[in-house]
């Protein structure tokens, strides 16, 4: 019997079982493809009947997924480096950093963040553990180290001096195996009254709104504030504040601090506690009754396909995002449902999505196809995705959107 992750309590039940599926970050090169061995792995998530934490309940490893063909690199989502530059630019303000601070970001990938922290002569260092968005920081002068951050990392850059004013762990607690390695750190790099900030999708979101397609096996993790306060409280440190964010569906951006740090709490972080415990995130029944949900907005999407299918139309798909290869594995398309991808990021392009094994190509290919209908993959980008190809009704072109049912957007 498997364990909680954080606990270590026996994992008993089921959140969602989505079966067997290939790494979602995985793109196949052609060469991949034709070799036939595409490896695939169980994607099972359960809930901790004692702490409340939601789970992968697998032992993919992690240098399996963020090796040097890892290929997301954040700065090919605009919406997303500006809401990067939003984020330093408050962040400066209310805590008044300045050149005699410093800033260190965990997960910094391609430098997306910290270069804002840069323009304005805050010192940065990144902690990376994938090389080549790691070199991609560097290239743009943001001092970045390639290694996993864990307890030894934290303890290895306080014994060099470089202690942290602001920590940030954006979109990256959710994806480590071992919490208590990882949380573990913060404490020996974050001065005696430092901030750390979290964000990370919110489970609310993904219980209330049906988001199963966040379940990938990047993400070891599906958090709430319920569950990080535990974690945090086991490391010496606190939650004092959070945001609301509507990053990723729906996104919380905690600040938290040492336990002995002058930090007060607010009455935001009080209320959005009440709200967890009156949505039942501290009951065990809550989590039961998911799959049927999901097993809706799964054969929404499986008619929505056949009705295209027997009218001749053709479906092409934009943004070749991990959520959308979870969700398109679940729903078992292939590109004899879906034609082609497309997605801005030039490593995805003329590979394969993994599973469905839709060719991915650039985003100027679409005027060449001129599909009839474009799914949207990451639907929290729709608005994005709509301005930037807008003119597919030239042709008469729709875009479809698959969360939480399926819909063809006027």
């Amino acid at each position: 019997m498997s364990l909680c992750r954080f606990c270590r309590s026996p994992l008993t039940r089921t959140f969602l079982d989505l079966g067997l599926q290939p790494l979602a970050n995985s793109y196949l090169t052609p060469e991949q493809l034709a070799a036939g061995n595409e490896p695939v792995f169980p994607l099972h998530t359960k809930v901790c009947d004692a702490c409340f934490l939601v789970q992968a309940d697998h032992e993919v490893p992690a240098d399996a997924i963020f090796d040097d063909s890892y290929a997301y690199f954040s700065s090919f989502s605009p919406g997303w480096v500006e809401h990067a530059r939003r984020y330093a630019d408050a962040m400066i303000e209310r805590f008044g950093l300045g050149p005699e601070s410093l800033v260190v970001e965990v997960a910094s990938n391609d430098g997306y963040l910290l270069k804002h922290f840069l323009a304005r002569d805050v010192p940065v260092l990144g902690i990376e553990p994938t090389a080549n968005t790691a070199e991609a920081a560097r290239a743009i002068g943001v001092r970045t180290d390639v290694v996993f951050f864990n307890a030894r990392t934290g303890q290895a850059l306080a014994a060099r001096g470089d202690m942290a004013d602001l920590m940030a762990a954006n979109n990256v607690l959710a994806h480590v195996p071992d919490l208590n390695e990882f949380v573990g750190g913060f404490q020996h790099v974050l001065k005696p009254e430092g901030v750390l900030t979290f964000e990370f999708p919110h489970l609310l979101n993904l219980i209330e709104k049906v988001q199963f397609d966040t379940i990938y096996h990047e993400h070891y993790s599906y958090l709430s504030l319920l569950a990080v306060e535990q974690v945090l409280g086991a490391h010496h440190m606190r939650v004092f504040d959070v945001e609301l964010l509507p990053t990723h569906g729906g996104s919380l951006r905690l600040f938290c601090c040492h336990q002995a740090s002058g930090h007060e709490e607010t009455d935001a972080l009080r209320s959005l506690r009440e709200a967890e415990a009156a949505a039942g995130l501290n009951r065990a029944e809550t989590y039961d009754g998911f799959t049927a949900r999901v097993e809706a907005v799964r054969d929404s999407f499986q008619a929505f396909l056949q009705a295209a299918r027997d009218d001749g139309k053709a479906i092409a798909a934009y943004g070749a995002a991990a959520k959308g290869n979870t969700f398109l594995n679940y729903c078992g398309t292939t590109c004899d449902d879906i034609v082609e991808a497309y997605d801005a990021n030039p490593a995805k392009q003329d590979r394969y999505l993994p599973g469905s094994h839709i060719p991915v190509r650039a985003p100027d290919a679409v005027r060449a196809s001129r599909p009839d209908y474009v799914l949207i993959l990451p639907w929290n980008l729709k608005d994005e995705i709509t301005r930037q190809l807008g003119f597919i009704a030239d042709w008469g072109g729709r875009f479809v959107i698959a969360s939480p049912e399926t819909q063809v957007l006027d």
